[in-house]
């Protein structure tokens, strides 16, 4: 193997989250590519081919409906998405939180060759499941929905208006380190057998991650790889706003990331939920950089 020269990326940055009571402001991504993303990509050996934020026309703007809107504005990411993996670029996708999964999923599901979705695995990196639906939630937090909606279990609407159809199958998906469910939610992950890569198996690198991102390249035609931050140990990612002690390490977590993209199926990195605004000695940043910098080292890692 030897290094692919030139690895062309692009910056998605995404400020809606959809939650009502909780306007977007967007610093989260800003503070990500303003920290210095830009020069860290290039140092690496990539070319930064794009730097795209998603933003509603004014007509969308004036619709009724945080989580509607955060819909209308998922499809526009999705056909950013779409057309930077059709034109060979890597997106990186800097999101508010993880309600932007439904449009990085839509994205690629739509970047195949012609009209017809592909089939998209998706490889889930957080502390949580949000496997939740509105039957099952304690919170009623949609934050805690997105793979549920994006498996088609709830929401649909909300999933067709960001461009995901038809849903994943629950067999499409793999679960990391998650470790903090509600009771009806890990019921429902259980039920469907969401297939887990635990956090043992990150800290002694054991063939779980290659385990499933075979499985996942022979199901799928694409795999997408999402990061909520508040799954590293809270130590690396100090002000995390639901923080979960026991965590991998950003090192552990960036190496096992760098194994997920050394699969040819692996187009697209998206991390969720950098907590800008608490993280006044960047520790957290700088985890964000390493989790950036696996995906990167792994996919230039591939037979040219």
């Amino acid at each position: 193997m030897h290094m692919v020269e030139n690895l062309r990326v692009a910056i998605d940055k995404f400020p809606y989250n959809g939650q009502f009571g909780m306007k977007e402001i967007g610093i989260q991504a800003d503070a990500i590519e303003q920290g210095g993303l830009p020069d860290l990509l290039r140092n690496k050996g990539c070319t930064v081919a794009e730097s795209y934020t998603t933003k509603l026309a004014p007509e969308e703007e004036r619709q009724y409906g945080e989580m509607h809107r955060m819909g209308l504005a998922s499809r526009h990411l999705a056909d950013a998405v779409s057309a930077q993996i059709k034109g060979g670029m890597l997106p990186i996708g800097l999101l508010q939180n993880c309600n932007g999964l439904m449009g990085m999923l839509a994205g690629i599901q739509h970047s195949g060759p012609d009209w017809k979705p592909i089939r998209v695995g998706l490889v889930w990196i957080d502390a949580h499941g949000d496997f939740n639906t509105p039957e099952t939630t304690y919170s009623g937090m949609l934050g805690g929905m997105p793979v549920a909606i994006s498996c088609g279990l709830c929401l649909d609407r909300l999933r067709r208006t960001c461009g995901l159809d038809p849903a994943l199958p629950t067999k499409y998906v793999t679960m990391v380190a998650v470790r903090d469910t509600d009771p009806y939610e890990q019921e429902a992950i259980d039920r469907f057998d969401i297939a887990q890569i635990t956090v043992d198996d990150l800290r002694n690198s054991s063939p779980a991650v290659d385990m499933e991102m075979e499985r996942l390249s022979i199901l799928c035609d694409k795999i997408y790889v999402h990061v909520d931050m508040d799954v590293l140990d809270p130590a690396d990612i100090p002000g995390a706003g639901l923080p979960v002690a026991d965590g991998p390490t950003a090192k552990e977590l960036g190496d096992a990331i760098e194994v997920m993209f050394e699969y040819p199926k692996a187009c697209a990195f998206g991390v969720a939920s950098y907590p800008a605004a608490r993280d006044p000695d960047k520790k957290g940043l700088r985890s964000v950089y390493t989790l950036i910098e696996g995906a990167v080292k792994g996919a230039q890692s591939r037979a040219d």
